[in-house]
C-alpha cells in the first residue's frame, strides 16, 4: 500500500472528483423531474380538452410514476453525495493528523478532564493539544467514552491488551471499512447524546400490549370499522354500525391516551440516532474479520431470537416512522379508524421483548469498535512505530528510540532502560533542556501501550504499572488548597499505592517547589528514598543537582541529565539524555534575555561550546 499520507491525498482527489460527478447528476435529475412534471401535466391537459380522457389518464399516471422514480433516484444520489462529502472530510482530517494540524480538531475530550486524576492532566490526555484530540475518531457517546476510559483507566489484563493490539492491527488494514463505519456515524453526528434515556425507554415494559386478547382486539376492530364503513356506503348496512365501532375505538384510545402519547412522542428525539446506529451496525455485521476478538464483538450483536442487531434496528426505525404519523394532519382520522397508537405500541412492545434489554450491549459493542478504530489509525499512520510487549516477568521498562508521540516527526528520541523494582532515575538539567518533556514521553507511551496502541519507539517492553504523576500542580481556590498541599495530596496517593504492593510508575517534576529550598531539598531526598524502598519505579526531574549523591547510597538510583550549549552566543539544546549529573545552568542567561539587569560577575555560567 502507498504511504499513509499519499493514500489519504489520493482518496481526497478521488472522492472530490466523485462529488463533482454526483453534483452534475443531481442537477440533471432535478431538470428531468421538472421536465417530466411540466410535460406530463401539459400533455394530460391537452388530451383532456381534446376529449381523449383515457389517454390523458394514462399519460398522467405514467408521468406521475416517472416523477416518483426520479424523486427516489434523486434522494439516493443526494444521500450518496452526502456520504462522499463526509469521506472527503475524513481523509482531509487524516492529512491534518499526519501533517501536525490535528490541533484544529474540535473534539478535545475536555469533558473527560479530571484535576484529581493520577496522571491525565500532567500527561495531556484530554483537552486542547491532547492525546485524545489527536487519536480520537469515535463519534458516538459510547465510542468517545470507551476511548477515554482506555486512556484514563489503563487495562491491567495483558491478554486483553494483546487482543486489542491484534484487533486494531487488523482494522488498520481495513481502511475502506473504517472510513465507511465512521462516515455512517458522522451523518448524524449531532444526534449522539448520552443514550441512557434511550436505554431506559427500551428496558421499560408494558405486558398489556403483548397479551393475545389485546392483539386480537386491535386487529379485529379496525378491520370491522373499515369493512362496515364500506358496506354502509354501499347501502348494505346502516351507518350506525360503523359509527358505533368508531365510537368504541375512540373510547379505547382515550383510556390510555396520556400513556401512549407520552411514549410515542418520546420516540422523536431518538429517531435520527437510531438510523445512524442502524447504519453502523449493518456496516460492522457485513464485514468479515480474521481476528477472534472482532468476531466475538460481532457475535454479541444478536437479539434473543437470534436476529441480527442491524435488522432489529431497522425494524425499530420503521416503528418510529409509523409513530411519526401523529404529526400528520390526517392523524386523528387514521388513529381512530385503525387504532394507530395501539398498533404502534404493540409493535414497540414486541420489539422490546426481542431486543430492548440488548440495546445497551449493542451500543457498547459499537463504542468498543470505535475505540479500536481510533487505535487502528495509529497502526496505519505510523507503521514504523512498535507494538509494545507487556512483560510481567520482570518489573520495569525497556525502550529504544523513545519519543513523544504528540511532537513533530523531527522529535529527538532517547533510550530508557529501567529493570527491577525500586529503580529511580534522577533527571537534572537547566531550564528548557527537555526534562519535563522526557517525563511525559515515558508516561504517555505507557498510556498508549496499556490502551493497546503502538508506541513511538523502535522497541518497547514494559510491565503493568499504575501510573502516578506530580507535575502541573496548581492551587484550588474553591477548596482553599495551596499548590504545596495539592502536591502533598498527589504524593500521598502514590505512596499509599506503593505500600499496598501495587507496581507503581511515578513521574515527579521539581518536587516540593512550593516551599523553601531547605525543606524542598530535605523532603525530596526522603521521598525518593521511600518510593525506591517501597519498590516504585519512576523518573524525577530536578534542578537540585545535590540530590545526585543519592545514587552513591542506593544502587537503584541513577543520574541522567540534559544539557545545553552555546553557539555564537546563542543558547541551544540537543535534547539528548546523558548519564551523570548536569554541570551547566542557564537561568541567569535567560533572565538577561528577558531584560533583567544582571551585574558584572553575576552572569558567569558554565557554557560548553559545540561546533
Amino acid at each position: 500500500m502507498a504511504k499513509p499520507l499519499d493514500e489519504y491525498k489520493k482518496r481526497v482527489e478521488q472522492y472530490s472528483a466523485a462529488l463533482k460527478d454526483l453534483g452534475k447528476k443531481l442537477s440533471l435529475i432535478s431538470n428531468l423531474r421538472l421536465l417530466t412534471a411540466l410535460s406530463g401535466m401539459g400533455a394530460a391537459i391537452y388530451l383532456y380538452f381534446r376529449d381523449q380522457r383515457q389517454a390523458a389518464a394514462i399519460i398522467s399516471a405514467a408521468a406521475l410514476a416517472l416523477f416518483i422514480g426520479l424523486v427516489t433516484v434523486h434522494v439516493h444520489v443526494r444521500n450518496r453525495k452526502a456520504e462522499i462529502g463526509i469521506l472527503v472530510g475524513i481523509n482531509e482530517d487524516s492529512i491534518r493528523r499526519l501533517t501536525g494540524r490535528w490541533r484544529e480538531f474540535t473534539d478535545t475530550g475536555t469533558e473527560f478532564s479530571d484535576d484529581g486524576h493520577p496522571y491525565t492532566g500532567d500527561l495531556d490526555i484530554f483537552g486542547q493539544g491532547s492525546l485524545f484530540q489527536w487519536i480520537n475518531t469515535a463519534v458516538t457517546f459510547k465510542g468517545r467514552k470507551a476511548l477515554s476510559e482506555w486512556l484514563s483507566a489503563p487495562c491491567t489484563d495483558d491478554a486483553m491488551i494483546a487482543s486489542r493490539q491484534r484487533a486494531a492491527r487488523e482494522l488498520s488494514r481495513l481502511l475502506d471499512f473504517r472510513q465507511r463505519f465512521q462516515a455512517a456515524a458522522l451523518r448524524q453526528k449531532e444526534s449522539f447524546t448520552d443514550p441512557e434515556p434511550l436505554f431506559e425507554w427500551a428496558e421499560q415494559r408494558n405486558e398489556l400490549y403483548l397479551k393475545r386478547p389485546f392483539i386480537w382486539l386491535i386487529r379485529i376492530l379496525p378491520a370491522a370499522a373499515v369493512i362496515t364503513t364500506a358496506a354502509a356506503f354501499a347501502g348494505i348496512v346502516h351507518f350506525i354500525v360503523p359509527a358505533a365501532i368508531v365510537l368504541l375505538q375512540t373510547g379505547l384510545l382515550a383510556i390510555r391516551f396520556l400513556e401512549t402519547n407520552r411514549i410515542l412522542a418520546g420516540l422523536g428525539p431518538f429517531a435520527r440516532s437510531i438510523g445512524a446506529y442502524r447504519r453502523m451496525l449493518e456496516a460492522f455485521e457485513a464485514e468479515s474479520f480474521e481476528d477472534r476478538y472482532l468476531r466475538e464483538l460481532q457475535g454479541r450483536l444478536l437479539s434473543t431470537a437470534g436476529k441480527r442487531a442491524g435488522d432489529q434496528m431497522r425494524e425499530l426505525e420503521r416503528i418510529v416512522d409509523r409513530a411519526a404519523v401523529r404529526h400528520s394532519q390526517l392523524y386523528l382520522v387514521v388513529n381512530i379508524l385503525l387504532l394507530w397508537d395501539y398498533q404502534c405500541m404493540a409493535a414497540l412492545e414486541k420489539w422490546k421483548e426481542l431486543s430492548g434489554t440488548l440495546l445497551r450491549q449493542w451500543l457498547a459493542v459499537l463504542g468498543e469498535l470505535e475505540a479500536l478504530c481510533s487505535l487502528a489509525v495509529l497502526y496505519f499512520d505510523h507503521p514504523e512505530w512498535t507494538v509494545p510487549v507487556i512483560d510481567n516477568e520482570e518489573t520495569g521498562i525497556l525502550a529504544a528510540g523513545l519519543g513523544h508521540p504528540l511532537l513533530p516527526e523531527d522529535r529527538v528520541c532517547n533510550d530508557l532502560s529501567m529493570r527491577g523494582r525500586g529503580r529511580v532515575y534522577l533527571i537534572t538539567g537547566s531550564n528548557m533542556s527537555g526534562k519535563s518533556t522526557w517525563l511525559r514521553t515515558a508516561g504517555i507511551n505507557l498510556v498508549l501501550a496499556y490502551a493497546g496502541a503502538p508506541v513511538c519507539a523502535r522497541e518497547f517492553r514494559c510491565s503493568l504499572f499504575r501510573i502516578y504523576t506530580s507535575m502541573r500542580v496548581r492551587d484550588d481556590l474553591e477548596k482553599n488548597i495551596s499548590s504545596f498541599y495539592a502536591e502533598l495530596l498527589r504524593i500521598k496517593r502514590m505512596i499509599d499505592a506503593a505500600r499496598t504492593g501495587e507496581q507503581v510508575f511515578f513521574l515527579l517534576d521539581e518536587i516540593f517547589k512550593g516551599t523553601n529550598s531547605r525543606d524542598r531539598h530535605t523532603g525530596a531526598r526522603l521521598l525518593i528514598r521511600q518510593l525506591s524502598r517501597e519498590g516504585a519505579v519512576g523518573l524525577v526531574s530536578t534542578h537540585d543537582v545535590e540530590l545526585g549523591d543519592l545514587a552513591d547510597e542506593n544502587e537503584n538510583i541513577e543520574n541522567y541529565h540534559f544539557k545545553e550549549y552555546y553557539r555564537e552566543g546563542q543558547l541551544c539544546f540537543d535534547y539528548k539524555l546523558h548519564p551523570g549529573i548536569s554541570n551547566t545552568r542557564n537561568a541567569i542567561y535567560l533572565m538577561k534575555m528577558a531584560g533583567v539587569m544582571v551585574p558584572e560577575g553575576e552572569d558567569q555560567q558554565v557554557r560548553p561550546e559545540m561546533d
